[in-house]
């Protein structure tokens, strides 16, 4: 059965650790400017198994988090986190981030992160958030751009097992090239003052933290986690899927790189 939300990653024991490799992987690059004040209220919209929320509670000392997702297996373990990390001054519910369960103008923030790639209609997504924050609040999106993975030595093989992730997450009605349209997307749905800025991760063999956690863990283990769909499609051949992961973790060994870039908006309602 396909996921309502359009989450094509699936919502397994092994995704949940990878959400957290991932957040934890590139907390620094992603989130070295991502900060709320005390006593403001911070809407999480979309916080799955709560990889974003503990950063979020570590950076915010004081600020009321509401973290929200329609998926109650992921919210079950986020709350598990919560109660294993003795997280303060956070609140999970569920709903529908098309129709949010509260009154306008309910939150200070709003933060938003590798949610708007799932969705069929991120615009109607980002208008219903709008309704929810304080005139002058402001909203923090971080979204990925797949378009933008480059790594050494080339593979066709690779490369078109990333294209069949594309495929499954287009199918589903998402966008897996979604970054780089951040700015036109906030800017019509009505916010003001946006401001897009890059966050590249290179790694290479001086980074073993990233080539582990980012390469290995993050990027590979999220297209390999879509194989038995792109084979059954028939996308791709079984032989050239599995050359293409192989080829993908031959990035992260002696001499091999691996490059994408992350996109982070700030704006103002």
């Amino acid at each position: 059965m396909s996921d309502p939300s359009g989450y094509v990653h699936g919502h397994s024991e092994r995704e949940a650790v990878r959400l957290s490799d991932q957040a934890e992987t590139l907390a620094e690059i992603l989130h070295h400017d991502t900060a709320y004040p005390a006593g403001s209220t911070v809407l999480e919209a979309g916080c799955g198994v709560g990889a974003q929320t503990g950063i979020l509670l570590s950076r915010s000392g004081g600020a009321r988090i509401v973290s929200l997702d329609l998926s109650l297996t992921s919210l079950s373990c986020a709350r598990d986190s919560a109660a294993s990390g003795r997280w303060e001054d956070v609140t999970f519910a569920r709903g529908d981030i098309h129709c949010l369960p509260f009154r306008e103008g309910a939150f200070d923030h709003l933060f938003v992160c590798f949610v708007l790639e799932h969705l069929q209609a991120p615009l109607n997504a980002l208008i219903s958030l709008r309704r929810v924050l304080k005139p002058g609040g402001t909203l923090t999106v971080i979204e990925g751009d797949h378009g933008s993975a480059f790594f050494h030595p080339d593979s066709r093989y690779a490369t078109a097992a990333i294209l069949a992730l594309e495929r499954v997450q287009r199918a589903a009605g998402g966008n897996p090239r979604i970054g780089r349209e951040l700015y036109p997307l906030l800017s019509s749905s009505g916010f003001r003052n946006v401001c897009v800025s890059p966050r590249q991760v290179y790694v290479d063999d001086s980074k073993p933290g990233l080539i582990e956690g980012f390469t290995r863990q993050t990027f590979t283990a999220m297209v390999e986690g879509v194989r038995e769909r792109v084979i059954t499609a028939g996308m791709l051949a079984e032989e050239d899927f599995d050359r293409g992961i192989r080829d993908l973790y031959r990035t992260s060994e002696g001499g091999g790189t691996f490059c994408y870039t992350f996109f982070k908006a700030f704006a103002v309602r």
